[in-house]
């Protein structure tokens, strides 16, 4: 009986998550007509500006003309009827009025142009959280969809839940891919703007207006300097370079200190024994780790002080992270497990798992937490 409510249960929970996925597949969809008809519209735009733009240089190259004629024929206007005067007079005021509303015209079409940018940014965001929705239910329907007695087996079985940690493992490193992928498309786009505004303030040192290209000048090199800045932290995030170049503890030194001046949390690093260069996947599963670790304590523990302590050994590598949090109890740490309670240890301790470690945790309410993780160095993985 106790099996039947549970597929029943199940199977109501695929029915509404079925249709919720194809609701969100349909918002999705049409968020993406939007972004369609806004690149649309924004290509548009820009093509007015640059036909505006050509308008408003012949226009001062006209009215510069009729300039020079009007001054001609005012000072020598004894050799000049009162209608050439007239004339020249009327030319000149006509073609500065339609050298004011070009030049109206290029600043609306630049306004508009920044504020579909700015619409298309949201838009943007708005598809990746509803691709990022139906990956999950997805995900979800697949389990579920599955056998029930293999889901019940699943949920009963701690040897199974390392394969589990493996998948979400992979899953992570998957969607690191995927972010770094949008972020070339994402540079790609926003260098093309550079170039476009960059032309557009050639443009305007054409005309000597000197203070309208400072102002261009000085937003676009502002929208450059942020979008530099990001990139590089979402780079070093998905694969610290550092790593290669530096090793692992210069790496962890750096990440301890923009750590600390992120979240105003105070941190200290202790190196004991000499630093040898690991495998490159085992310096970046340590490098995950300790993130992970640092991550956990911002997010639960409430500590104002987090110790990072590396021991290269000789035949292993032990990684321990104090904090001076609130803590808890670990006196039934499977139970946490189960319940979901922490994901973040059991993914560190499936990544440790997969390294042939282990991890010891230390804690008690009130006390702080101390976790302990040890790496096994084989002497054929060893880089001296």
């Amino acid at each position: 009986m106790q099996v039947d409510a549970i597929d029943r249960v199940i199977k109501n929970a695929i029915e509404v998550m079925e249709s919720s996925k194809y609701q969100i597949f349909e918002i999705c969809e049409n968020v993406r007509s939007e972004r369609d008809s806004l690149y649309k519209e924004l290509q548009q735009v820009m093509e007015e500006a640059s036909e505006a733009i050509k308008q408003v240089d012949r226009l001062e190259l006209e009215y510069r003309r009729t300039r020079i004629r009007l001054t001609e024929v005012s000072r020598d206007f004894h050799k000049f009827r009162e209608e050439d005067i007239r004339i020249a007079y009327e030319a000149a005021t006509q073609l500065q009025l339609q050298l004011t509303i070009f030049r109206e015209k290029e600043n609306h079409l630049k306004l508009r142009r920044n504020d579909l940018q700015k619409r298309i940014k949201n838009v943007d965001k708005q598809v990746e959280r509803a691709e990022t929705l139906v990956s999950q239910m997805n995900v979800v329907l697949e389990y579920l969809s599955g056998d029930l007695n293999q889901v019940t087996r699943i949920l009963e079985s701690a040897k199974n839940r390392q394969l589990l940690g493996l998948k979400i493992i992979l899953a992570q490193e998957d969607e690191r891919k995927r972010i770094a992928r949008e972020i070339h498309d994402g540079l790609a786009q926003t260098m093309a703007n550079v170039v476009l505004r960059t032309e557009i303030a050639e443009r305007m040192l054409v005309k000597n207006e000197y203070e309208m290209v400072r102002e261009e000048l000085i937003e676009l090199k502002g929208q450059v300097r942020g979008g530099l800045e990001e990139v590089r932290k979402i780079i070093f995030n998905l694969r610290p370079m550092a790593l290669d170049d530096l090793g692992l503890v210069p790496t962890l030194r750096k990440f301890t200190q923009d750590f600390e001046e992120k979240t105003k949390i105070r941190t200290q690093l202790d190196l004991i024994g000499r630093e040898v260069r690991l495998p490159s996947g085992m310096e970046v599963a340590i490098y995950r780790l300790v993130q992970e670790a640092f991550s956990n304590c911002y997010k639960h523990a409430e500590a104002s002080y987090i110790q990072l302590e590396v021991q290269f050994q000789e035949a292993q590598v032990v990684i321990i992270v104090r904090d001076n949090g609130i803590g808890f109890s670990t006196d039934n740490m499977e139970a946490v497990y189960s319940m979901g309670v922490h994901f973040g240890l059991l993914g560190m301790r499936e990544r440790l798992e997969l390294l042939e470690g282990k991890m010891d945790i230390e804690s008690a309410k009130g006390v702080g937490t101390k976790i302990i993780m040890e790496i096994p160095l084989s002497a054929k993985n060893r880089e001296e």
